[in-house]
């Protein structure tokens, strides 16, 4: 089977996703930080009734520290609503397409019926990768275009 085939058959499920540490939409974004703090994560996924309504990272966290935002306001005032997702079903190859394309490094892995359930993360990505290609990875000098100035040897 080709490696080509197994991003286009294997779910996403293959790439290692994470657990999702989820919060609510009334929690201050002080509490938030704290539990990616104690969870160490660099995201958490904000769920209403378990559906998934938000997603914050720690790049959001940053922005916010930069501009001295208020700390005790609701998290769902400051998290990226509706994000884009991958569906528990969906393949490898359609995770790495939307990650690609949207230049993400997490996306919420939800079921059909809008449920978080885990998130995919370039770490489970490249994990996945290695697993199934693992001569071209393992065998990549450190800098792959280095040339030599002088000749080595005797």
């Amino acid at each position: 089977m080709s490696f080509e085939l197994h991003l286009k058959t294997e779910e996403v499920i293959r790439a290692h996703p994470a657990d999702a540490v989820c919060v609510g939409p009334r929690d201050s974004v002080r509490s938030v930080l704290h539990r990616m703090k104690d969870e160490q994560t660099g995201s958490v996924l904000i769920t209403s009734e378990e559906k998934l309504v938000g997603i914050f990272t720690e790049r959001d966290a940053l922005k916010l520290l930069a501009r001295g935002a208020d700390l005790e306001i609701p998290i769902r005032d400051v998290m990226v609503a509706n994000p884009v997702t991958v569906l528990i079903s969906d393949t490898v190859g359609k995770a790495i397409s939307k990650m690609s394309q949207g230049g993400y490094r997490r996306l919420p892995v939800v079921d059909e019926a809008g449920h978080a359930v885990s998130i995919l993360k370039v770490s489970g990505i490249l994990r996945y990768l290695v697993e199934h290609f693992p001569d071209v990875v393992y065998t990549l000098p450190p800098e792959p275009h280095h040339h030599t100035k002088t000749r080595e040897g005797a």
